[in-house]
């Protein structure tokens, strides 16, 4: 059987890049994101990409670097509101946005990789969501017609795997990544470690080994906090 571990981002991404391509990236903000693909694609210096993602990173970081590299065509997302240089290229008509509701993005990402080309929803019902798209009434409600979503790669970013990619996320860097790595036609996934096959609780896998193709154990995970907020720790109660 031939091995999906490789040694690296560049290696595992070896064959896969080309121009106009479609790229599925999983995390939400900065938690869960493949900061080690994201970095590679950015060497690779392929451009003219469609990347679904719930938001595009920050600017200096996650794929705000692809964005800040001019490397990103259209972005399909849901929130994008802590990057100015999306903002900026959006406003000036160099970034196409296909946006999306929070749940219906994750819908049309499921339904991708579950084989469903188009589902109804009444989110975006009357909205400028709906303009374009067919609306039908089922008992008496209008919905919205949405298209499931595929992508010619996904990367994706987990806790653990085995040598037989199987998968598991720590809380919550699950996010988009394990309905992401459904819907790849090729599925890469960077791991902080890879454990024997079959040492993986079956219970705890999230996504199950099928679905990737490619893996490796990534140099340096950054893991940054996108807003951190504190507040003072209480003062001693005075005895």
């Amino acid at each position: 059987m031939v091995s999906k571990v490789f040694k690296d981002s560049t290696s595992a991404l070896e064959g896969l890049l080309f121009d106009g391509m479609t790229i599925m990236a999983g995390g939400f903000g900065l938690c869960g994101i493949p900061e080690n693909l994201i970095a590679a694609i950015r060497e690779a210096g392929v451009r003219n990409l469609t990347v679904i993602s719930n938001n595009c990173g920050i600017d200096g970081f996650g794929l705000g670097v692809l964005l800040a590299g001019g490397q990103i065509k259209k972005m399909i997302s849901s929130y994008v509101g802590e990057n100015k240089l999306f903002e900026q290229l959006y406003l000036a008509g160099e970034l196409e946005l296909e946006f999306n509701p929070q749940g219906t993005l994750a819908e049309r990402i499921r339904a991708g990789g579950a084989g469903i080309p188009a589902f109804y929803t009444r989110t975006g019902v009357g909205t400028l969501v709906a303009e374009g798209k067919e609306v039908r009434n089922f008992d008496g409600e209008d919905y919205v017609m949405e298209r499931g979503l595929t992508a010619d790669l996904s990367i994706i970013k987990a806790w653990k795997a085995d040598a037989a990619g199987n998968l598991a996320y720590r809380k919550t860097a699950r996010n988009f990544n394990p309905m992401m790595a459904t819907a790849g036609k090729v599925t890469v996934v960077e791991v902080e470690s890879i454990v024997p096959t079959g040492s993986l609780d079956k219970d705890a896998i999230h996504t199950p080994g099928v679905y990737v193709d490619r893996l490796f154990v990534g140099a340096h995970f950054e893991k940054r906090i996108e807003q951190l907020t504190t507040r003072p720790r209480p003062t001693a109660a005075a005895h």
